[in-house]
């Protein structure tokens, strides 16, 4: 089975079209928040590897559970469980415009290339711990995947 990136641009202009399947009216199969609040947390953690959003430390088990979490991903090829916990930073709960939305993760997911071309991905995360260029295109491939096939896309 092939392990898709977002550093691979075929994919990475998947995700984009994907994106652009959805709309106002977009439903989700499962979880709490709608296809405004979803564009909106999709490009909160595509902030993190660009340092505009900075995690808070956790303790020493979850980290140990995101770097078993990191592993297992990469030997399966699995995606992420629904409904899992995260960061309260990255949380969305409010009411977002889905325009803007749209718009601020399409424009997000550009400065994230642009980040991967110049090689400045950082080479940490607070969940998953050591990070190199792969695990950033394959993770943040993951994430939105997810959240694209929650909204049927």
């Amino acid at each position: 089975m092939v392990k898709k990136t977002l550093h691979h641009r075929l994919y990475f202009e998947e995700i984009l079209e994907r994106i652009s399947g959805l709309s106002e009216n977009s439903q989700g199969k499962w979880g709490k928040m709608n296809v405004s609040q979803m564009l909106k947390h999709c490009d909160l953690v595509l902030q993190i590897p660009l340092n505009k959003i900075e995690l808070s430390e956790i303790n020493f088990l979850l980290k140990w559970i995101g770097i078993c979490t990191k592993r297992e991903m990469y030997v399966f090829n699995n995606g992420i469980p629904r409904n899992m916990p995260t960061f309260q930073k990255l949380i969305v709960n409010f009411d977002c415009d889905f325009n803007e939305a749209r718009s601020g993760l399409l424009q997000t997911m550009e400065d994230y290339w642009s980040a991967f071309i110049n090689k400045s991905l950082p080479e940490h995360h607070m969940l998953f711990g050591k990070m190199n260029e792969n695990d950033w295109g394959f993770l943040e491939f993951k994430h939105l995947d997810h959240h694209l096939k929650q909204f049927n896309v």
